[in-house]
């Protein structure tokens, strides 16, 4: 567990030039304070208390503006940079090495049943305000640029850049 918490730190320090040190990034990121409040309620999810989880989870999205269902699975070294506003969905599965920026929905298109929410595959960034919608996969490595709206699958390695759309 600690070199778990470790890792946490570290990979922040590594994807955050404005990062000085681990114990700034324990005490004062809300991004890592979800990822690890997540880890609790993940736990208590799968263990069966599942109302005992979705209530941990509501009190980790009171404090850190990032709401992360228990149920979604997220992989190694995820970092969530700024998160206010971040919603990850119940049947969301999230890659290693996956970086977030504030205001990313990975959420569902309906009311329908079953697999849901996106797969995120490793080594991904999405920018802010991306929303990825439905039961789609992003593949490895991809890049998602801020305010991307992504309803179907993404092969690896892919670029999705809006720049050529925003007015000067």
């Amino acid at each position: 567990m600690i070199r778990r918490i470790k890792e946490d730190l570290d990979n922040a320090l590594s994807h955050d030039p404005a990062a000085r040190n681990r114990l700034e990034i324990a005490l004062a990121y809300p991004g890592v304070h979800a990822v690890w409040g997540h880890r609790i309620s993940h736990f208590l999810w799968k263990i069966g208390f599942k109302l005992i989880a979705r209530i941990h989870s509501n009190a980790v999205r009171s404090t850190t503006g990032i709401e992360i269902h228990p149920g979604a699975k997220i992989g190694r070294r995820f970092f969530i940079d700024h998160g206010m506003g971040v919603v990850i969905g119940a049947t969301a599965v999230i890659g290693d090495d996956v970086m977030l920026y504030h205001d990313v929905t990975l959420g569902a298109r309906g009311i329908e049943t079953g697999k849901r929410h996106p797969t995120i595959g490793n080594d991904v960034i999405i920018g802010a305000g991306a929303r990825i919608l439905g039961n789609v996969s992003v593949g490895e490595g991809s890049r998602i640029s801020a305010n991307s709206v992504i309803t179907r699958d993404l092969p690896a390695k892919s670029i999705i850049d809006k720049a050529d759309f925003f007015v000067i």
